[in-house]
């Protein structure tokens, strides 16, 4: 009998009996679907961290200087915290030397954050992140700007009260109106606006346009750090190897400004998005790590399900194996039939998984911050897997239906 045939009537037999095929693949539909969702959200994950998540961390290709680590991940021991706060923090000082220090060609800026309330005529925007910066900021956030202009070098040395401020921001305080020129309130200073942030979205369900961007040395240094003191010195290079050179050049200029012995540890850091990949980088294959154990499970359980009913099957159709058989009909034919019935069977199941999986991952993603990217590994393991399940739970049926005496077969009700 040709596959095509086989396969035709294997989908007939399924149609015709559908309560029975439904329950034969809720093993393999069960096992695909979490097969497909997990790998998708996780490989949405993936992307979402390095191309999303660490350029609005840090940047691609950037390096902060900063006495303890902005962002961190894990369980850190009580002791490594004292230590942290023990730390000297980064000066204006000390940003001016390692920019002036480093050969590589790089873009600079300090940066000093923290939260306000910002008024204009009434309207006041809660929590919102102010930032004092150097003029180069904006270049190496690579931020565009969407209305107006960023504020100069001359604006940033003067510490004029002037901001640049996100597009969620603008939209709270004017709505439509036009917001250059106006005069907004920061901690009860007055901010002349000269520019807006073209809108970037959100990480995590939390807004990147939510900020106001003054330089470093107007009236914000009052309350983001205490006097002639920073949060971080940025650093952005053109490539990781040229950032790479640039951090060895600022940790010897930092060691040398604070007269650390060869043995002695940083009391500084160097920090980039390295180590917040790499703890997702570890969560992810621990994930992974566990699909198939737990996907196993499932398609063991559906494989069984499916070699009994297969079993059933044989006993229920009896007489027309027997009547095929004396027709002419070989044991490899009858064997194929019932093989490829099973693997149709299990197939159809993988396929309704691999559906239901991508449409729940789908739905995650528009109702969560998560993200999902469809892995195409992922669809093609899943078919492979919903043959070879039903492949291999179909063999003991196929050799049982192939093995039937003809005669005996036709004579049995």
């Amino acid at each position: 009998m040709p596959v095509f045939e086989a396969v035709r009537l294997a989908l007939q037999v399924i149609w015709n009996q559908k309560m029975k095929s439904a329950f034969s693949v809720v093993g393999v539909f069960i096992g695909v679907t979490f097969l497909i969702a997990v790998v998708t959200i996780v490989e949405g994950m993936n992307n979402y961290m390095e191309d999303t998540f660490a350029g609005a961390l840090l940047g691609v290709n950037t390096f902060g200087v900063r006495y303890r680590p902005s962002v961190n991940v894990g369980d850190t021991p009580r002791e490594v915290w004292r230590s942290w706060r023990r730390r000297p923090r980064i000066t204006f000082e000390d940003a001016e030397a390692v920019a002036a220090g480093l050969s590589v060609p790089v873009i600079t800026a300090v940066e000093s954050e923290s939260n306000a309330s910002v008024d204009y005529e009434g309207t006041t925007a809660n929590n919102v992140r102010i930032i004092g910066a150097s003029d180069s900021y904006f270049a190496l956030k690579g931020w565009n700007i969407q209305e107006g202009r960023p504020f100069t070098e001359q604006e940033a040395s003067f510490g004029t009260p002037v901001a640049v401020i996100g597009s969620e921001l603008a939209e709270v305080l004017f709505g439509n109106s036009d917001p250059l020129g106006r005069t907004v309130r920061i901690r009860n200073f007055p901010y002349r606006v000269v520019g807006v942030v073209e809108k970037q979205g959100n990480v995590f369900g939390f807004s990147l346009d939510n900020f106001a961007v003054a330089p470093a040395l107007s009236p914000v240094k009052r309350f983001v750090n205490p006097p002639r003191i920073v949060d971080a010195l940025l650093v952005k290079a053109e490539t990781d190897l040229l950032m790479r050179a640039a951090m060895a050049e600022a940790e010897a200029i930092m060691r040398r400004r604070r007269q650390l012995r060869p043995a002695t540890d940083n009391n500084f850091e160097l920090e980039t998005s390295d180590g917040v990949l790499d703890f997702w980088s570890k969560i992810s294959g621990v994930l992974l790590a566990a699909i198939p154990g737990l996907v196993s499970i499932s398609l063991v359980v559906g494989g069984i399900v499916i070699m009994n009913i297969m079993l059933m099957s044989v006993s229920e159709r009896t007489r027309e194996i027997g009547i095929r058989k004396s027709l002419g009909a070989r044991q490899r034919d009858i064997m194929r039939q019932f093989l490829v019935e099973s693997a149709t069977l299990s197939t159809v199941g993988a396929g309704l998984g691999i559906a239901t999986g991508l449409g729940m991952a789908k739905l995650v993603a528009e109702l969560s911050f998560l993200p999902a990217s469809v892995a195409g590994w992922s669809i093609g393991a899943a078919v492979v897997l919903g043959m070879g399940v039903g492949i291999t739970a179909g063999i003991l049926p196929a050799r049982k239906a192939s093995r039937l005496d003809p005669v005996e077969a036709i004579s049995q009700e």
